[in-house]
C-alpha cells in the first residue's frame, strides 16, 4: 500500500498524483524554483523538448516545472506540468531555462484504476467529473499491480475505506476489462525448474465469468535463474482482487522459456497476495481480540455502574433531602445577609445622591465672578497707568466698581451661608471612600449621564428577576410545607384519618424537584458573578458617579475659596470705603530716623574730637559713648518700625490700592516690594559700630557689627550702573526662597541689603557664624558620621529649595557651607554680583576639587553641577584628608575605597558624568533613611598612578 496525493484527473479511470513521501521534495523544489526562476532569462529562442523549464503562475505566484510537448508558434508552446500532470499552452516569455541541478525526472506519476476500461459512450466528461469529485486534491491509498510501457501504473485505489474502482464501475462510467479468449495450456512445472510446489496448487481461485481483458503493453524486468535480462512482454490486465487466475496465451515449444518467466511472475503475484491476506487476517484477529477485551472492560464498568445505582437507590430519598436541606440552609443565610441589600444597591443609592441631591451652585456666583473680573481689570489699569493726570479718573471708576463688588460679595455670602458645604463635602468624601473600597480605583474615561439610564434599566430588570425568582421559591417551599402538614396525620397510628397511601404520596417527587430547582436558581441569582456586559454597565455607572462626586467637590472647594476671598475682601475693604490710605506714618518714621542719624553723626564727631584732644575727659567720653549706643539702638528700633510700615503699605498696594506708589513715589514702596522687603534706603554704613574683619577681607570689604544683640557681617560688593539692578533681583529671588521656611530652609538668611551713598558699593547684611564653616570645623575637629548625616541632610534640603526656585549656586564649596552647632547644615551666602556661570569659573580656580567635569569642558553651570559639588563635599567629609584617585573622566574612583554600601550607592549617583541624583532624591535615599550609618574612613586602597589631593 502507498499513500498518494491526487493532483489531476484525466478521465474516469486515469489520474495523476504524487507519493506523500515526496511532498517534501516538492516543497524543496518550490523553494529552489523561487530562488532560481527570477534570476534566469526567459526563453525566447527555440526551446529543447528534452529539457525541463520553470516558470510562475502570475495569479497566485505558484512556481511550476514543465516539459514541452510541442511548439505551436514563435511565441507559444504546449507544456506538461511534470509535477502535477496537466498541461496548457504557455508564452515562451513566461518560462525560463532551469540549471542542471533542477534537471531531474518528474515527481508526478500517472495511475490507472486496475481492471477497468472506459466505455465507448458519450458520458466521458461526466465520468471524469465524478472521479475528480471523489479523489482530486485528496490523499488516497493505492496498491500497485503492474506498470505499462508508458509508465502508467495500474493500481487498486481506496479513499477512506471506499474502493474507487467499484464506485466508478457502479456509476457506469467504466466497465471491467474483458478476457481474451484463448485455450488453456497446461504448464509443466518441471519446465519452470521450480523446487517448491506451485502456489496455484495450494490456492483455489473462484471468479465469475468475465469478458476478455484488454491487453496493454508494460515494461517489466524478469529474472530467471538469478540472471537479469531486460525483456519486453505483454501481460493480461485482469482483476487479481477477484481471485481470478491469469490465463496464459497459447505458446509453442520455442517460447517455453518466455512462458516459464511469465508463470514465475504470476506465481510471485499470488504469493504476495497470499502474504497480504495472511497479514490482514492477523490484523483482524488482533483487532477482534482487542475488541473482546474492550467489551469485557465495558461490561465490568457497566456492572459496577448498576451496582452503584442500586446502592444509591437505597439512600436516594435521604440524599435528596440532605442536598435540599444543605441548599435551603445556604439560601437562609443568603437571605439573612441580603435582607435589605440587593445587588449594587449601594451604587444605586450613590447615583441618587449625585443626581437628585446634587448641590446647586449659588445663583450669585456668576455675577460675583463678573464683578471680580471688572474690579481686577480696574486695578490693573491703575497699576499700569503712566499719566498721573488720568489717575484720579481711574481711581473714581475703581471705587464705583468696588462698591458694586462689595454688594455682590454680600449677596454671595448670604446665599452661601445657607448651603451645607462642610456637611455635604464630608458626606461625599465618605461615599467616595466606601465606593472605592468596593469597586476599586475608577478609570479616567469620561462618561455621560446616559450611563445612569442604562444602569437604572439594568437594575430594574435585575430586581424584577430577583423578585420573580424569590416568589417562585417561596411558592414551592410553601407547597412542600403544606404537603408535610397535610400528611403528618397519616403516619399517626392513633389518628382516624382514612387517607390512602396513593393520596399521601401524590406528586411529592415533582414538588421536591421544583423546590430544589428554584432554590438553586435563587442561589445562582444571588451568588453568581456578573457577566462581562453587566460589569461594563456597573463600571460605567461607577465611573460617572465618581466623576460627579469630584465635580461637586470641586464646586464646593471653589465656592469655599471664593467665600474666603470675599470675606477677606469685605473685612479688609470696609475700613477703607470712605477713606484712602496715606504714607504719613511712614514719612514720620523716616523723618525721625533722619533726625536720629544726624544726631548720631554729631555725637560721633564730638566723640572723635574728645578722643583726639590732649585733655580728654573720660567721664564725658563715657557719657558720649553711651549716648551713641542708645542712638544706634533707637535708630535700629525705628528701622524696624519703618519695615512694618512698608509691609503694611505693600499689602495695601497688592490687595486694594495699586495707586499708592504712583501717588507717593518719594516713599520708595516699589523698591521695597521688588526686593521682597530686603532692600532698605534708610540703612547706612555710618550707623554701625563696625569692626573690620581683616582675616576674612582679602577680596572685599568685610566688617562685623552688632544689631540688637545679634552679631552680623556687612559684606561689601562693588557694583556699577549695569549690575546694580541684577544684584537686587538675584538677592530678592534668594530671599524669597528663604522666606518660605525661613530657619528650616537650609539656607543662610539675608538680613538686609543697602547701597552706600558715598561709594559704588552694595552692602549685604548676613548672620555671623564664626568658625562654623565646613573648612573651619574640619580643621578644628572633624565631624562624626552621625553629624555628617545631619549637616549634609540640611545642605541637601537647601539645594532642593534653591533648585525649586530656579537658582543654581554654581560655587558650592567648604567655605560657604556651614555646620551650625555641628548638627545643622546650611548653604551660606554667595556673590550676587555674578551669575552662576561666573561664580563657577571662580570656583574652578579656588576650589577645583568640587568642579564638575562638564564645567571643566566649558559647559554652563546647572543643578547637576551643584549636586556633583555636593557629592564631593560629602566624600571629603567622610574620608577626611585622605587622598583618592580619579578616573579618566575626572570623577573620583570609588572602587578602591571601603565605604558603607549605602553611602557608596549615594556617592555613585552623585559623582558620575551622566544623569545625577537630584536634591529631593538624595534626601529620600536609603542612606539618609537608615537608622544606623556605618562609615569607614580608615580602610581604603590607593591606586599606583599619581593620586589627587582631594582636600
Amino acid at each position: 500500500m502507498e499513500n498518494v496525493y491526487v493532483s489531476h484527473v484525466e478521465d474516469a479511470v486515469t489520474f495523476w498524483g504524487q507519493s506523500i513521501s515526496r511532498i517534501h521534495d516538492i516543497s524543496k523544489l518550490s523553494d529552489s524554483l523561487a530562488k532560481t526562476c527570477p534570476t534566469m532569462s526567459p526563453v525566447f529562442g527555440t526551446p529543447d523538448h528534452d529539457k525541463i523549464y520553470g516558470g510562475m503562475f502570475t495569479a497566485d505566484t505558484c512556481w511550476y516545472r514543465c516539459k514541452l510537448n510541442s511548439i505551436l508558434s514563435d511565441d507559444q508552446c504546449r507544456a506538461t506540468y511534470i509535477d502535477y500532470g496537466n498541461s496548457e499552452v504557455l508564452n515562451r516569455s513566461s518560462i525560463v531555462e532551469l540549471p542542471d541541478d533542477l534537471q531531474f525526472p518528474a515527481i508526478a506519476q500517472k495511475y490507472r484504476i486496475w481492471g477497468l476500461q472506459l466505455q465507448e459512450c458519450n458520458n466521458i466528461e461526466q465520468g471524469m467529473t465524478f472521479l475528480n469529485q471523489l479523489i482530486a486534491d485528496k490523499k488516497v491509498f493505492v496498491q500497485q499491480k503492474v506498470t505499462y510501457k508508458d509508465g502508467t501504473i495500474a493500481c487498486q485505489v481506496w479513499h477512506e475505506n471506499i474502493d474507487i474502482g467499484e464506485e466508478v464501475a457502479n456509476k457506469g462510467f467504466a466497465e471491467k476489462c474483458r478476457n481474451v479468449s484463448s485455450p488453456e495450456v497446461k504448464t509443466d512445472l518441471s519446465v519452470c525448474s521450480l523446487k517448491s510446489p506451485s502456489p496455484w496448487t495450494s490456492r483455489k481461485f473462484e471468479r465469475p465469468p468475465m469478458r476478455e481483458p484488454k491487453t496493454l503493453p508494460v515494461l517489466i524486468r524478469s529474472t530467471i535463474n538469478h540472471k537479469e535480462s531486460d525483456t519486453w512482454m505483454e501481460v493480461n490486465c485482469g482483476n487479481s482482487f477477484t481471485g481470478a487466475r491469469v490465463r496464459t496465451p497459447d505458446v509453442n515449444f520455442g517460447n517455453a522459456k518466455k512462458n516459464d518467466s511469465k508463470l514465475l511472475e504470476e506465481i510471485k503475484l499470488v504469493k504476495d497476495e497470499r502474504d497480504s491476506l495472511i497479514a490482514k487476517s492477523s490484523t483482524l484477529a488482533s483487532q477482534i481480540g482487542k475488541l473482546q477485551l474492550d467489551w469485557k472492560k465495558e461490561k465490568e464498568i457497566y456492572e459496577e455502574t448498576i451496582q452503584d445505582l442500586e446502592r444509591n437507590l437505597q439512600s436516594a430519598v435521604g440524599d435528596k433531602l440532605k442536598s435540599l436541606a444543605s441548599k435551603f440552609e445556604m439560601l437562609r443565610s443568603v437571605r439573612h445577609e441580603n435582607e435589605k441589600v440587593h445587588s449594587e444597591d449601594d451604587l444605586l443609592q450613590a447615583v441618587i445622591v449625585v443626581t437628585e441631591e446634587k448641590l446647586v451652585p449659588p445663583s450669585s456666583l456668576s455675577n460675583l465672578d463678573e464683578t471680580w473680573e471688572k474690579y481686577n481689570l480696574a486695578q490693573e489699569t491703575i497699576k499700569n497707568c503712566s499719566d498721573i493726570t488720568k489717575l484720579s479718573f481711574l481711581i473714581n471708576r475703581r471705587d464705583n466698581v468696588q462698591q458694586e463688588l462689595l454688594s455682590s460679595v454680600d449677596s454671595f455670602m448670604l446665599e452661601v451661608d445657607e448651603l451645607p458645604l462642610n456637611a455635604r463635602s464630608a458626606d461625599l468624601q465618605v461615599l467616595l471612600s466606601a465606593l472605592e473600597s468596593v469597586y476599586g480605583e475608577p478609570c479616567g474615561i469620561k462618561e455621560t449621564d446616559a450611563c445612569f439610564d442604562d444602569f437604572h434599566k439594568w437594575k430594574q430588570a435585575k430586581m424584577e428577576q430577583f423578585t420573580r425568582v424569590r416568589n417562585d421559591t417561596d411558592k414551592f417551599l410553601g407547597a412542600l410545607s403544606s404537603w408535610f402538614c397535610s400528611n403528618k396525620e397519616f403516619f399517626d397510628l392513633s389518628s382516624e384519618n382514612s387517607l390512602e397511601s396513593s393520596e399521601v404520596i401524590g406528586n411529592i417527587d415533582e414538588i421536591l424537584d421544583q423546590v430544589e430547582s428554584h432554590v438553586s436558581k435563587e442561589l445562582d441569582v444571588s451568588l453568581v458573578e456578573h457577566d462581562e456586559a453587566d460589569r461594563q454597565i456597573i463600571i460605567h455607572a461607577y465611573n460617572r458617579v465618581v466623576q460627579c462626586i469630584h465635580e461637586e467637590l470641586h464646586l464646593i472647594s471653589l465656592v469655599t475659596s471664593k467665600y474666603s476671598t470675599s470675606s477677606e475682601f469685605k473685612k479688609g475693604i470696609v475700613d477703607w470705603v470712605d477713606c484712602s490710605p496715606n504714607i504719613n506714618q511712614l514719612m514720620s518714621v523716616k523723618k525721625t530716623i533722619k533726625g536720629l542719624k544726624a544726631k548720631l553723626r554729631w555725637k560721633l564727631v564730638e566723640r572723635s574730637s574728645i578722643e583726639d584732644s590732649d585733655e580728654s575727659n573720660e567721664t564725658i567720653l563715657a557719657e558720649i559713648k553711651d549716648e551713641v549706643k542708645m542712638l544706634r539702638n533707637t535708630i535700629f528700633s525705628e528701622i524696624v518700625r519703618e519695615q512694618e510700615e512698608y509691609r503694611t503699605l505693600s499689602s495695601l498696594v497688592q490687595k486694594w490700592f495699586p495707586e499708592l506708589p504712583l501717588l507717593h513715589p518719594e516713599a520708595g514702596i516699589l523698591n521695597y516690594m521688588n526686593s521682597g522687603g530686603l532692600l532698605s534706603g534708610t540703612v547706612e554704613r555710618d550707623i554701625f559700630d563696625a569692626e573690620p574683619m581683616k582675616e576674612l577681607s582679602s577680596k572685599r570689604p568685610l566688617v562685623r557689627a552688632e544689631i540688637e544683640n545679634r552679631m552680623v557681617l556687612l559684606k561689601g560688593y562693588s557694583v556699577g550702573v549695569d549690575t546694580e539692578e541684577k544684584v537686587v533681583e538675584r538677592a530678592a529671588k534668594y530671599h524669597q526662597a528663604w522666606s518660605i521656611l525661613k530657619e528650616d530652609s537650609g539656607l543662610m538668611e539675608l538680613v538686609c541689603l543697602f547701597f552706600c551713598k558715598a561709594d559704588p558699593l552694595v552692602y549685604l547684611i548676613v548672620p555671623f557664624y564664626p568658625e562654623e564653616s565646613l573648612a573651619a570645623v574640619q580643621a578644628k575637629h572633624s565631624l562624626t558620621s552621625s553629624e555628617i548625616l545631619k549637616v549634609m541632610g540640611g545642605v541637601a534640603h537647601g539645594l532642593q529649595i534653591l533648585h525649586g526656585a530656579g537658582i543654581v549656586v554654581g560655587a558650592l564649596h567648604e567655605n560657604n557651607v556651614f555646620a551650625i552647632n555641628r548638627e545643622k547644615g546650611i548653604i551660606g551666602d554667595f556673590d550676587f554680583t555674578r551669575d552662576a556661570n561666573q561664580r563657577s569659573s571662580i570656583t574652578m580656580v579656588g576650589f577645583p576639587h568640587v568642579t564638575a567635569p562638564e564645567l571643566k569642558l566649558g559647559q554652563t553651570a546647572t543643578e547637576a553641577s551643584d549636586m556633583y559639588a555636593y557629592g564631593c563635599l560629602f566624600l571629603w567629609l567622610s574620608l577626611g584628608s585622605n587622598k583618592i584617585t580619579t578616573k579618566q573622566d575626572g570623577t573620583p574612583d570609588l572602587n578602591h575605597l571601603t565605604l558603607d554600601p549605602k553611602m557608596k550607592s549615594l556617592l555613585s549617583g552623585l559623582l558620575r558624568c551622566g544623569d545625577r541624583l537630584r536634591a529631593e532624591e538624595v534626601r529620600a535615599h536609603e542612606y539618609f533613611q537608615s537608622a544606623s550609618i556605618l562609615v569607614s574612613s580608615t580602610s581604603y586602597e590607593v591606586a599606583e598612578d599619581t593620586p589627587a589631593d582631594f582636600a
